[in-house]
């Protein structure tokens, strides 16, 4: 199961789309839902959990924690809608592309992606490549 929650005044308005979308990319990679659950928050509420589990005292667009079970994808992912804006500005890229990137980002996440050394950062944005294309057709 997915849900989408709101701590900001942002509102998907295709839940049904991007829900499925999402369980097409992780069924492609031979994982299940368990439970997801997407937090669309801003940069202060964002920053206080970055701060308080990851002792990172900076921004950040997403944060994803993970509970995955095998292949039994769950977690929590957090998006700051302040930063998707300002990357999909900075990135010149419209708003819903940044916001789907990052919304896959985290489930990639949960699949055994990661984006640490420059190699994990290719294979991570080749799977949000992959991703998008199956959302956009």
């Amino acid at each position: 199961m997915i849900t989408f929650n709101y701590e900001t005044s942002f509102q998907l308005n295709n839940e049904n789309i991007l829900e499925y979308w999402i369980e097409t990319v992780v069924s492609k990679q031979d994982f299940s839902i368990g439970e997801i659950n997407y937090i669309f928050c801003d940069d202060e509420y964002l920053h206080k959990l970055n701060v308080e589990f990851l002792q990172h005292d900076t921004l950040t667009d997403v944060i994803s924690f993970d509970n995955t079970l095998g292949k039994l994808i769950s977690g929590d992912i957090f998006i700051s809608i302040e930063r998707v804006k300002d990357n999909a500005s900075d990135y010149k890229v419209s708003f819903e592309d940044e916001l789907h990137r990052v919304m896959i980002h985290g489930v990639l996440h949960y699949m055994g992606f990661k984006d640490k050394s420059d190699n994990e950062k290719l294979e991570m944005r080749n799977q949000e490549n992959s991703a998008l294309l199956v959302l956009n057709n």
